[in-house]
C-alpha cells in the first residue's frame, strides 16, 4: 500500500497556500516526499479556475465592494468555475501521484466526491453526486466544491467542504458558475461538528478511498 502524509495547517492565507503547493509538486514529482494531503482554512478569498473567463463574470460584487471587505481575487490555474473560500470551510489539496494504476482524470474527481460523501454520512447527512455536475450535494445544494489540477499525472488543488462557513458570502459570487442552486454547510444541516473532528474523518476516508498508509499527520495551528 502506497503511503502518504497528512498536514493539518490551521488557518493560511490563500497565497501562502498556493506556493506551498507548488513547491511541494515539485517536491513529489523528484520524489522527495511521499504523497501529501493538506487541510486548510483560508481567511474570505474568491478563486478563479482555467475555463473562459475563469468565472470573472460570475462574481456579482464590485471590486470596491471586495476592497472593502478584504477580499482578494486569485487566478488559480486549476479546473472550474470561480469558488469562495472561507472561515469555517475545509480546504483539501491532496498531493498525490496517480502513477502507475491511477490515471483517469473522471475517477479522481469521483474519488474526491466518495470520500466527502462519506465524511458527511458519518455525521448523519446523506450527500450525493448530481449527474452532470461536479461536487457533493445535499438536494439541490451544493455541500462541497471540487476543482482539480493535475500536471503530469501528479495533483493539486483539490476540494472544499462547508462546516460551519457563513453561506452569506457565497452571494459574491454565482457559486461555480451554477445559478439556479444553492449552498449548504454541515452546520446548516444540524451538524454541530467542529473543524477539526471533520478533518479528522477526512483523513480516514481518504486513506481507505485512495488506498493509502497514514505515515505521518502533523497538526499546526494558527
Amino acid at each position: 500500500m502506497r503511503l502518504i502524509e497528512v498536514r493539518r495547517l490551521g488557518v493560511l492565507p490563500y497565497r501562502e497556500a498556493l506556493d506551498l503547493q507548488r513547491s511541494l509538486v515539485e517536491e513529489r514529482r523528484q520524489g522527495r516526499v511521499e504523497d501529501l494531503l493538506l487541510l486548510v482554512e483560508h481567511s474570505a478569498v474568491l478563486t478563479l479556475g482555467v475555463k473562459g473567463d475563469g468565472g470573472r463574470g460570475h462574481i456579482r460584487a464590485t471590486s470596491e465592494v471586495l476592497a472593502a471587505r478584504g477580499i482578494e481575487v486569485f487566478e488559480t490555474g486549476r479546473g472550474g468555475d470561480v469558488t469562495y473560500h472561507g472561515p469555517g470551510q475545509i480546504v483539501g489539496y491532496p498531493i498525490v501521484d496517480l502513477r502507475p494504476d491511477r490515471c483517469d482524470v473522471h475517477r479522481y474527481v469521483r474519488d474526491l466526491e466518495e470520500v466527502l460523501i462519506r465524511v458527511a454520512g458519518e455525521f448523519g447527512i446523506s450527500a450525493a453526486r448530481v449527474p452532470g455536475l461536479t461536487g457533493v450535494w445535499v438536494g439541490d445544494a451544493k455541500l462541497a466544491a471540487i476543482g482539480v489540477r493535475i500536471s503530469r499525472w501528479i495533483t493539486s488543488h483539490g476540494f472544499a467542504l462547508n462546516v460551519t462557513t457563513d453561506l452569506r458570502d457565497f452571494e459574491l459570487i454565482v457559486p461555480c458558475g451554477i445559478a439556479d442552486r444553492s449552498v449548504t454547510s454541515l452546520a446548516q444541516l444540524g451538524c454541530s461538528a467542529l473543524v477539526a473532528d471533520v478533518e479528522a474523518r477526512i483523513v480516514e476516508h481518504f486513506s481507505q478511498v485512495f488506498e493509502r498508509q497514514l505515515v505521518s499527520h502533523s497538526i499546526l495551528t494558527s
